[in-house]
């Protein structure tokens, strides 16, 4: 008797196996096909640099997004770059949910993903000459661009006169806090992180920003040569970039973006552009390395450069506003983020989105 019992718990163990067997499996596809991976990078972040040609690429994105049906989600908060681990982890989790295949782009230090074990996205960014750069954001702030000679007015309404009209040369001669360092650091923490050090100039800051443009970008381009970086978006990015140099180049979208400078931009005497240039050694140290290795990722793919390289040493400092191509300006302003307490619960209130 007790053989008997024993052979119908043991068919009976059996055929629980074998339905456990077939329910894991069909799990298993149920899981692979829900999660299956697309054949492309299907998780992408653009975490901007201010005045680095972003409002143009967004534009273009925003036309992209909707010809090839991603999803593009893009933040509207513009002065809050540094998060608590908090914050970090909060962020990194909204966008990995995000519908795939999508695209994120916000003004942002670089988030390590597989930090807090999430799955790391694909990174693209765009940097400028640092001495450009900050030319274009002083007089930006003070004069606005072609929306008129009062909209500065409306983006810095605090702004007192004797600040606004504040000479450039003064402001570096006589190391106002906007022209001296930590201010001057800028470029380099998107790419460092979200380290404390990140926002110290100094060599620590500079090579992590460096490790981290080789192992976690797709591509950092550099806007002196938006049209070389166009290209390469398209051929290593073609499910979001197909076509991109055509309507860049359209006359459509050039009329839609009404794409021009800063008004009353003027260039700082050579004294005080030599000033500024050693105040800034770390930001050129990573400027003239991301340019370099954008140059040899288009010897690479056999990219022929479309504009002549400039020289690495301050020689070129005079002429070096008239070598930048200035695409649509950005709404945002540089202001201390100490000073602001937006919360990252405000994401989804401070961003808009195309979807497929």
């Amino acid at each position: 008797m007790f053989h008997l019992f024993k052979e119908k718990i043991q068919g009976v163990w059996q055929e629980f196996c074998w339905n456990l067997s077939h329910i894991c499996f069909f799990l298993k596809t149920a899981l692979h096909l829900c999660f299956q991976e697309l054949p492309f990078p299907s998780q992408v972040i653009y975490n901007r640099v201010g005045k680095c040609g972003s409002r143009t690429v967004v534009l273009l994105l925003r036309i992209l997004a909707e010809k090839h049906q991603f999803m593009l989600v893009s933040s509207d908060i513009h002065n809050k770059t540094r998060l608590t681990k908090h914050e970090q982890v909060d962020l990194m989790r909204n966008i990995s949910t995000l519908p795939q295949p999508f695209l994120y782009t916000r003004h942002v230090h670089y988030l390590n993903f597989t930090r807090f074990r999430i799955e790391q996205p694909v990174y693209i960014n765009i940097i400028r000459d640092p001495i450009n750069r900050f030319l274009s954001n002083y007089f930006f702030r003070r004069f606005g661009d072609w929306r008129g000679e009062q909209n500065h007015l409306v983006r810095t309404p605090q702004m007192k006169d004797d600040e606004r009209y504040l000479d450039i040369n003064v402001c570096i001669m006589e190391s106002f806090p906007e022209c001296s360092n930590p201010r001057l650091f800028y470029i380099v923490p998107y790419f460092c992180g979200q380290h404390p050090q990140c926002r110290e100039p100094g060599i620590w800051a500079v090579e992590r920003a460096k490790q981290n443009a080789l192992e976690n970008f797709l591509l950092v381009g550099i806007l002196e040569e938006l049209e070389d970086v166009l290209l390469l978006l398209e051929r290593l990015l073609p499910h979001y970039f197909s076509d991109v140099l055509t309507i860049y180049k359209s006359p459509a979208f050039w009329k839609l973006g009404n794409l021009t400078g800063t008004v009353k931009k003027h260039m700082p005497s050579i004294e005080a552009l030599q000033v500024l240039y050693q105040r800034m050694k770390y930001e050129y140290d990573f400027y003239n390395f991301i340019r370099d290795q954008f140059h040899l990722t288009k010897k690479k793919i056999g990219l022929k450069s479309s504009s002549q390289s400039s020289a690495h040493e301050p020689d070129f400092l005079r002429e070096l506003a008239l070598r930048t191509h200035e695409p649509l300006e950005e709404e945002e302003l540089e202001e201390e983020e100490e000073e602001e307490e937006e919360e990252i619960g405000q994401e989804e209130a401070n961003m808009w989105m195309v979807q497929p």
